[in-house]
């Protein structure tokens, strides 16, 4: 299982501060409302985070709004709740970004075809056990989360929503743990390109032979027609991780709650 806690720990505390500010158009007050300046963990989803602003902002547009699903953009992008913030911020921002990030506010005009809805906590819960027991099959031969008691998939839940990194790796070293076998059946990942749609495949941390397999083998098997595969660089928690870092150390220490690892690529000019 993963062993570097001092890794484990310098990536569950990376936090990004974030400028919120209502759109102008939704203003209905005389007065502007002030930003809302926040210092939000990496690993987390907006939804639990965004309490102070909902209650911050939601005076200051029309009463009919004031029950309406708040959602937020960057750039004109409307930002996916189910993603966590960290890879959020990488796949928008480049090496130059200004920070605090600056995010607008909406509570009109609710992008349906980009955005899915998230009504509650509970709708950001199921989606994240969802994940887990993804990234569980991927793994494990026999399925540790859908074994585990209720209780284990509560803690792990309010360990992230509460900030608690002790809390949740109580539970989460287990899904960490490789049992008989000395790697991952396969290596929970999903990466973001551009605008293409997120790149999921099977791919499994050790060669035929048993040798390990590294970064670059991974884009080596990603994209096959790539003449050069140097060309890519791959961010993670706002890193770039050299391509010889083997898969299943990453997949221990560099994964996100979910337990899958989040890579933005982008072409090196």
């Amino acid at each position: 299982m993963a062993s570097d806690r001092e890794v484990l720990r310098e990536i569950w505390e990376g936090k990004i501060p974030v400028c919120f500010q209502l759109h102008e158009d939704e203003i209905i007050d005389l007065q502007v409302p002030e930003k809302y300046y926040l210092m939000v963990p990496r690993l987390s989803y907006f939804p639990l985070v965004t309490d102070k602003v909902r209650k911050h902002f939601v005076k200051f547009i029309h009463p009919e709004k004031h029950e309406s699903e708040m959602w937020l953009e960057y750039n004109g992008i409307a930002l996916k709740w189910h993603y966590p913030i960290g890879v959020l911020f990488d796949m928008n921002n480049n090496s130059d970004i200004q920070l605090p990030w600056n995010i607008t506010v909406h509570f009109d005009k609710f992008p349906e075809d980009e955005l899915l809805h998230c009504t509650s906590r509970d709708t950001v819960e199921s989606h994240f056990l969802a994940c887990l027991k993804e990234a569980d099959v991927l793994k494990h031969k026999t399925q540790i989360v859908t074994n585990m008691q209720k209780k284990d998939h509560t803690q792990l839940w309010l360990g992230l929503q509460n900030d608690k990194f002790d809390q949740f790796w109580a539970v989460n070293r287990k899904l960490m743990e490789l049992g008989s076998e000395d790697f991952f059946k396969y290596i929970p990942f999903r990466c973001y390109y551009k605008d293409e749609h997120m790149i999921q495949r099977l791919i499994r941390p050790v060669t035929d032979n048993g040798d390990r397999k590294n970064l670059k083998d991974m884009l080596k098997e990603l994209y096959p027609d790539s003449a050069d595969v140097d060309r890519w660089k791959v961010t993670t928690h706002g890193i770039e991780p050299p391509k010889d870092t083997p898969l299943q150390w990453m997949s221990e220490h560099l994964s996100y709650p979910d337990n899958f690892l989040h890579l933005i690529l982008t072409l090196k000019t």
